[in-house]
């Protein structure tokens, strides 16, 4: 049996939102993935604390939130990319992310060797 695209988008969406309750302590308030050619994009909604809104008032405090968010993030890139790989069958080529601090906002880029979209 075929697995949609959508299921396996919904599947990524499930497996980050407990990755980031298990690795990083809580999870963001919403999960969108979105497969399109050989890319995974996901994207995280409201994924901040109040006090790190707080912090990012300054630019210094922006600045080391994001920091210290995207070393949380690619400590465990691993475990993210073998997700990725269980759920879709295929390898990951590279991770990219970023983190908006006015929004809150998480975007995680999985880069893989094969075109998923053609393939599904």
């Amino acid at each position: 049996m075929k697995i949609s695209k959508g299921s396996i988008e919904s599947e990524i969406s499930k497996s980050i939102t407990q990755w980031e309750k298990d690795f990083l302590g809580r999870g963001s308030v919403s999960v969108k993935t979105d497969i399109l050619r050989d890319m995974i994009i996901v994207n995280l909604q409201a994924i901040l604390t109040p006090a790190e809104y707080t912090v990012c008032e300054t630019k210094e405090g922006m600045l080391t939130i994001k920091k210290t968010r995207s070393e949380l993030v690619e400590s465990g890139v691993e475990e993210l990319k073998d997700m990725v790989r269980t759920i879709t069958g295929e390898e990951v080529k590279s991770f990219h992310t970023d983190l908006s601090s006015r929004t809150g906002e998480r975007v995680m880029i999985f880069k893989m060797f094969n075109n998923l979209e053609k393939i599904l």
